[in-house]
């Protein structure tokens, strides 16, 4: 009889154990923007870089799929992937959830005409505002008061030039395109405003806050002992950790 409790003991602890290890995630499903030298549709870029060194070391697979921004942030509210790209902390707060590390920062900035008067975060409630819909810059931006949501960058220099809007609110990378492909560059003024740090929005569900929590305890061991460092030279980005 007690051989027979025994086995049985052993039968429940190894199915079990056998359940456990099979809701381990071993890949990650990330949706992103496709943002130049960050997360690159050929799989290359600085985030794509350091979420290869975050996971796959500990066994876990990159999977990336390139989705408008919001279209990312739909897909992890579904569940159809793990975590999207770029978020600013708490900028969703239905069915998602955040880690205590964020992996980069965003240099904000604002876009005018030079004629158009210098702004701070003192007076930008003044200007009449535009950013791409879904970055939720009132959020982060004091006293903000005029602002509209456009679905796409394009177009934005001509808003500027026919008076249609004084600013636009985007980080540096963006704006640096956005100036390199017109022939006038000198026709504007950036002025920084701030930085926000970047996150991976996970799923609100089991599989995402294993992956959440794998994230952190790999970006506390990374930071530490300074792998992450490289990336961030070889991107000939600023090292957002000292």
């Amino acid at each position: 009889m007690k051989r027979c409790w025994g086995w049985l003991l052993w039968a429940v602890v190894s199915v079990a154990s056998g359940l456990a290890n099979a809701t381990e995630p071993t890949q990650v499903r990330i949706a992103a923007e496709t943002w130049p030298g960050h997360t690159e549709v050929d799989g290359s870029g600085m985030a794509w870089d350091i979420f290869r060194l975050v996971f796959e070391p500990a066994g876990v697979q990159l999977q990336v799929q390139h989705v408008p921004y919001t279209r990312s942030i739909g897909l992890v509210q579904r569940g159809e992937a793990d975590a999207w790209v770029g978020s600013y902390l708490n900028e969703v707060r239905h069915q998602v959830f955040y880690p205590r590390w964020n992996y980069d920062f965003d240099q904000i900035v604002a876009l005018g005409l030079k004629s158009t008067p210098v702004p701070t975060l003192d007076n930008l409630g003044s200007f009449r505002l535009v950013w791409v819909r879904g970055y939720e810059y009132q959020r982060y931006l004091p006293n903000l008061h005029q602002y509209r949501e456009v679905i796409r960058r394009s177009g934005i220099l001509g808003m500027l030039d026919q008076g249609h809007a004084d600013l636009y609110i985007d980080a540096l990378g963006e704006l640096s395109d956005i100036l390199a492909a017109t022939a006038e560059p000198s026709r504007y003024r950036m002025t920084p405003l701030t930085t926000l740090p970047l996150y991976l929005g996970f799923a609100d569900n089991p599989r995402g806050r294993a992956l959440a929590e794998l994230f952190d305890q790999r970006m506390e061991q990374l930071v530490a002992d300074g792998s992450l460092r490289p990336i961030f030279k070889r991107w000939q980005q600023p090292y957002p950790f000292d």
